[in-house]
């Protein structure tokens, strides 16, 4: 295994390393999730469209039990992202009935999942389609300065959070780290299936991300623009590289109109140049056999921004000492990034 240091708490802050510790996920209740979709059901087709409220249980056994249910085949399942299991969910799924008639769902209730909506649709629906997720996150006995915790909330509501990759993208004991070391070498073994193999070249690229983006964050470029940088308009996947940071640029930035991104390693020609593809680089050459072995894999390169912004950021301090925050955050992006800016979680 490579001499690497595996753990989140070795990524910079933004806004400073929290002071203030606090308990979290201590029930489900204390992550409560909506996905939210972009798209409203077709009202018509093959396809039974459900959107269910799980607690204490993951996606795939959703899936799972709705498979066994339906009496259809794994692939006639689909779901658009996978949700934590120690959390309060909804979540929408689709299950192909084409061949079969349609049961009645609201058998499948108990105390961990509820029917709250069965439409009907015309597709599949897919893994990434959906628009993101609205979270409400309570966090309990608060010790610390509550006037910094103010602070750093407004801070994070005017100018954002580093878009760090979470944990959770790398498995428990950064296991999906470790398998992609051992692939991605050619010393895996017995190789893996097709999904597998698709998590651990996940895994790889998003920790070269985050290791990009800490040294942002270590020189305070991580929500500027840099000479060369890879511009994403705001909302959108379209980018464009900077040959020089002019005025106009700098005040695009600054009113969250585009965002500098970091590299998902792969196949292709990197667009960055300059100062900016020099530190990219410099991260790069420490992890070379994975950089190469996933454009080997044909892993297609892509960019994704340094910059994370919560929608509707809204706080609460509650007399029992516990912290309740709500906001939205577009598909990709994790809860708990907006949470380590702000607290050591006990």
């Amino acid at each position: 295994m490579a001499n690497f240091d595996f753990s989140m708490s070795s990524l910079a802050y933004a806004w400073g390393k929290p002071e203030a510790v606090a308990g979290f996920r201590s029930c489900p209740e204390d992550f409560c999730v909506d996905e939210e979709l972009p798209f409203t059901p077709d009202g018509d087709g093959d396809h039974a469209l459900i959107r269910v409220r799980k607690r204490g249980c993951n996606t795939d056994w959703v899936a799972r039990l709705l498979l066994r249910f339906s009496g259809v085949r794994s692939q006639d399942v689909g779901y658009a992202g996978l949700k934590d299991r120690h959390a309060v969910a909804t979540q929408w799924f689709s299950v192909d009935l084409s061949q079969q008639p349609e049961p009645d769902w609201h058998e499948l209730e108990s105390d961990e999942l509820k029917i709250l909506e069965v439409h009907r649709h015309r597709r599949k629906l897919r893994r990434g389609v959906l628009r993101g997720n609205r979270f409400r996150l309570t966090l309990r006995n608060v010790e610390g300065d509550v006037d910094q915790l103010e602070s750093k909330l407004h801070l994070i509501m005017a100018s954002g959070v580093p878009n760090y990759f979470g944990e959770q993208r790398f498995g428990r004991g950064f296991q999906n780290l470790m398998k992609a070391e051992h692939l991605l070498k050619g010393k895996a073994g017995k190789k893996p299936g097709r999904h597998k193999k698709g998590i651990y070249y996940s895994a790889a690229r998003s920790w070269i991300f985050n290791q990009v983006l800490s040294e942002r964050i270590n020189r305070q470029c991580w929500d500027k623009a840099m000479s060369g940088d890879v511009m994403m308009l705001d909302g959108s996947a379209s980018v464009f590289t900077l040959d020089e940071v002019d005025e106009e640029i700098r005040r695009r930035v600054q009113e969250m109109d585009i965002h500098p991104t970091g590299p998902l390693c792969g196949e292709g020609i990197e667009p960055v140049k300059g100062e900016c593809a020099e530190l990219e680089n410099a991260i790069c050459d420490q992890y070379r056999d994975w950089v190469d072995g996933l454009a080997a894999a044909r892993v297609k390169s892509a960019r994704r921004s340094l910059r994370l912004m919560p929608v509707n950021l809204e706080w609460k301090f509650t007399n029992d000492q516990n912290l309740v925050l709500s906001f939205f955050l577009p598909k990709g992006s994790y809860a708990t990034s907006v949470i380590r800016e702000l607290v050591v979680c006990r």
